[in-house]
């Protein structure tokens, strides 16, 4: 008999555990190699394990077990012969099980022969823990989708496609009338961020300043080169893009609010690494955009929908969330008017983007009608005083309000050629 030791991977430097969040197959199962088997949550992500032999797995660590770094989450006895009659891996992506699935309009993964029905894992119908939040918070039941996962397994991918094909409200849940409860543990990745959002208020002085931008400069450039712009690089051109770039040439302009403190020292960076907080079923996190400063508008578009997806998926690594020196957050797209963002230490920091609405103000004596954005400057006053930081949101608003001293390192072209 020989066994395969499945021990658990480093997900990155300073992470020594990790929390067993669902496993893909059961005791006992025959697995491929290369299959995944498990998925296990990080401080910082939510990562796969992959069978690296195939064989007869027997688990050693269940669902919600706290395991080190190194330490074994199952055994693969390698020696196991395969199952007779067991489906091979590939062909659950053949063409002809989309075709042969069109009546039940299930997903290619899951074949629709009476036999492949009868033979359904323990796993059928069981929403992996990213689908069932997805699911909970949008009052969706199992019943309602169709898994594609391993055994049937609902992924975070059925559930999304599932609540964007809509339901017939009359067979969705009802919420009220119960004094039901429920309790779920926290992740790894939730728990970290608990820690670090208490410890940055504990440890820095944390204040915010406000400013409003006027976004029609903004909002007239995309209107009219929208459809130029995605027919030449391949993405659209959003508000993102040009907070970024306003963001990378304003930190040049007030370096304190792009530094850090370090040992009693401040670390000044002459690069601008921009995380961009995005939203997923494991929580907020902050993927990080590399060198912004260098990056064109298509590159930044490009380099958002890339980091997003990654995020969404699952598949973002430790790395790609690893550093940073200023962070972007966009509570605007969730509705949110204003608010104070908190810091990403050991960033000294952040603006918060909220939405646009068309408010009343007043140009050359007359009141007009202007779509809106408040946007807020959290920062460390231990690192950043007020001048800067309201400089700093100043020149963040002069170059959204004329897109065109973007070009020009901040200034307007009058005012490079006379060398102001």
């Amino acid at each position: 008999m020989s066994k395969l030791e499945m021990k658990v991977p480093s997900p990155g430097e300073s992470i020594s555990e990790v929390i067993i969040a669902n496993w893909l197959v059961k005791d006992g199962d025959y697995v491929e190699n290369g299959q995944v088997i498990a998925e296990i949550d990080s401080d910082k992500a939510t990562l796969e394990l992959t069978a690296e032999a195939a064989g007869t797995i027997t688990i050693k660590a269940q669902v919600g077990d706290t395991v080190a770094v190194g330490g074994i989450a199952c055994v693969i006895d390698t020696s196991a012969a395969k199952p007779e009659g067991a489906p091979a891996k590939k062909e659950e992506k053949k063409p002809e099980a989309k075709a042969e699935s069109k009546k039940e309009a299930a997903p290619a993964a899951a074949v629709s022969t009476p036999s492949a029905k009868a033979e359904k894992s323990y796993a059928a119908g069981t929403p992996s823990p990213s689908a069932a939040k997805i699911m909970s918070e949008n009052g969706v039941s199992a019943a309602q989708v169709n898994g594609s996962g391993p055994g049937g397994r609902i992924t975070k991918g059925d559930a999304l496609t599932a609540i964007a094909g809509g339901f017939d409200n009359s067979s969705m849940q009802k919420k009220g009338g119960t004094r039901d409860e429920r309790r779920e543990k926290m992740t790894n990745l939730r728990k970290k961020i608990a820690e670090r959002l208490v410890s940055v208020k504990n440890t820095t002085a944390m204040l915010t300043t406000f400013n409003e931008v006027n976004m029609k400069p903004i909002m007239d450039i995309r209107a009219k080169y929208k459809d130029t712009f995605k027919e030449k690089h391949g993405v659209g051109v959003g508000f993102m893009s040009f907070f970024t770039k306003a963001v990378s040439e304003a930190l040049y302009a007030f370096p304190a609010v792009n530094a850090r403190i370090e040992n009693g020292e401040i670390v000044y960076h002459d690069y601008t690494d921009i995380g961009i907080a995005v939203s997923s079923p494991k929580g907020l996190m902050v993927p990080i955009l590399r060198n912004a400063e260098t990056m064109s508008l298509a590159d930044i578009e490009r380099g958002i929908a890339d980091l997003a997806k990654k995020v969404r998926d699952g598949k973002i690594s430790v790395d790609e969330m690893t550093g940073g020196t200023f962070t972007i957050t966009n509570g605007g797209i969730f509705g949110s008017m204003l608010s104070t963002p908190i810091i990403n230490p050991p960033q000294s920091a952040i603006l918060g983007m909220h939405n646009i609405v068309e408010r009343p103000v007043a140009e050359n004596g007359q009141v007009v009608i202007r779509p809106v954005m408040y946007v807020a400057l959290s920062y460390d006053h231990r690192i950043i005083d007020g001048r800067e930081s309201v400089g700093f949101l100043v020149k963040v608003k002069e170059m959204l309000e004329h897109p065109e001293r973007m070009l020009f390192g901040g200034k307007t072209s009058e005012e490079i050629l006379l060398g102001l």
